[in-house]
Order: C-alpha cells, then sequence, then structure tokens
C-alpha cells in the first residue's frame, strides 16, 4: 500500500486493516512452510505493509 492510501483512513479502518494482514499474513506463513507457496515475495510485503500502517498508526496518535 501506499503510505498516502493509508493516512486518508481512519484510525479504525487502519487497525482493522492491520488484523486483516495478519491472518492473511498468518496464511502465507502456513502455506509456504508447506510448500504451497509459489510466489515468496508477497511474505515481504505483507510484513512491510503491517509495519508500514503500525507506523503510521502511531504517527497519528502523537
Amino acid at each position: 500500500m501506499i503510505p498516502s492510501e493509508i493516512r486518508d483512513m481512519s484510525i479504525e479502518d487502519m487497525q482493522k486493516k492491520v488484523l486483516d494482514l495478519k491472518e492473511a499474513y498468518f496464511n502465507l506463513r502456513f502455506q509456504h512452510e508447506t510448500g504451497q507457496l509459489e510466489n515468496t515475495n508477497t511474505l515481504k510485503k505483507t510484513r512491510q505493509d503491517i509495519a508500514r500502517i503500525i507506523t503510521i498508526i502511531n504517527e497519528t496518535k502523537k
């Protein structure tokens, strides 16, 4: 996600998005361990999106 798109969201929407991404990340990790995941780059991108959203949430709280 682009940071400008994230900043346009409300904090509640950002928190929901983090929960959705964490669930997706869990499923991706499971697929990776069982050998079903072909594009392992999605693990990194999902993890970075989670961190990016959490960072923006913390910035807006200050």
